[in-house]
């Protein structure tokens, strides 16, 4: 379920007014989490401006450090190295990640499910590249997946029971790492900023002007930095999937890297998009892969089923899905936009 998102943020205004002053808006930019990562900050208190993005960039590396699979002796990699050998002792907040994807392993019947490690590893999209993996690959790699096996001992002890599991926080961990951030930035006295990680993105309060701030959704029809559309958000966060990121093609056929645990293929939804719009990142990741493995029935179901949490859904037929609380909350790019049929009715969506 390993993802890549994607870039969306539309252009911000440099120069905003926080209370009586007007203040310099603080960027930053790093390479991590395998992505470019970007840090604006708009309202924050003038004494710490010096080091305010420095900081919050070790912050950042740190949790990297700690939930990477990709990182030696992370949190995430002895957990995996140990597995069905012994427990392990993780920090409080891997811990805590663990058991809050379980959350989206329920709500989808296992189709989220970060002990996928084994399948993403199989087929190893790194584009252009890949390996379609034979049904006898599939079928010793399949039964390492299951989210149920990871065992919580208490204590901030974890097991994986089998050897050869394999726990790949790809869909959820760029969620959990930008609500840290915002903890981190509200400790310091920061009221206003824009966390993009790569893609992920968190709006930390509104703007200094009680503005809100315009993000845009990327058509996932055009290259990369097309626009179909913006959304206003306050305090809250956006995150899109789509299957067009990442993939490889092997005779003549696309695959996607979000790939289904039940059948270890690429998920085959009607679903080309998903945007999730809630206050909470952690849950706007994990809600992004949830949806698009479930299908647009299902999937939009699970959204209306959860306060607070929004989605617009594209279809790979063209068309266009807002729930409620998002219909009047967007402006379209119209030479992008008369390629798709925006509708209200469920009924139009095919799975």
């Amino acid at each position: 379920m390993r993802k890549r998102l994607l870039l969306p943020a539309l252009a911000l205004v440099l120069f905003l007014t926080a209370c009586s002053s007007q203040q310099k808006v603080l960027t930053g930019n790093t390479f991590a989490l395998d992505t470019l990562v970007e840090l604006k900050l708009y309202s924050y208190p003038n004494k710490e401006r010096d080091s305010l993005i420095d900081d919050t960039f070790d912050q950042m590396k740190q949790l990297e450090n700690t939930l990477s699979m990709h990182v030696e002796g992370s949190d995430i990699d002895r957990l995996n190295q140990n597995a069905g050998k012994e427990p392990i002792a993780v920090s409080d907040i891997t811990y805590r990640v663990l058991q809050d994807s379980l959350f989206f392993s329920e709500k989808t019947d296992g189709l989220f499910d970060v002990t996928a490690g084994p399948l993403i590893k199989l087929w190893a999209i790194d584009p252009p590249d890949g390996h379609y993996p034979s049904p006898q690959e599939l079928d010793a790699t399949l039964p390492l997946i299951d989210y149920h096996k990871i065992n919580f001992l208490g204590d901030s002890r974890i097991e994986l029971a089998d050897q050869g599991m394999i726990v790949n926080l790809g869909a959820i961990a760029k969620g959990t790492i930008a609500e840290e951030m915002k903890t981190y930035l509200l400790s310091r006295g920061v009221t206003s900023a824009l966390i993009n990680l790569g893609g992920n993105v968190l709006a930390l309060g509104s703007k200094p002007d009680g503005s809100s701030f315009i993000i845009g959704i990327q058509d996932p029809s055009s290259s990369r930095g097309e626009y179909l559309m913006s959304i206003q958000i306050d305090n809250e966060s956006v995150v899109s999937s789509g299957d067009y990121e990442r993939y490889f093609e092997y005779e003549g056929k696309i695959y996607h890297h979000i790939l289904n645990p039940n059948t270890g293929f690429p998920a085959e939804t009607n679903i080309k998009q998903v945007t999730i719009v809630t206050d909470n990142s952690q849950k706007a990741d994990g809600l992004s892969t949830s949806v698009l493995l479930l299908g647009v029935q299902k999937g939009i179901q699970l959204v209306e089923s959860l306060e607070g949490v929004e989605a617009i859904l594209i279809t790979k037929d063209h068309y266009i899905y807002f729930t409620e609380g998002l219909r009047d909350r967007y402006e379209t790019q119209e030479e992008l936009i008369r390629n798709y049929t925006i509708t209200d009715q469920l009924s139009d969506l095919k799975d």
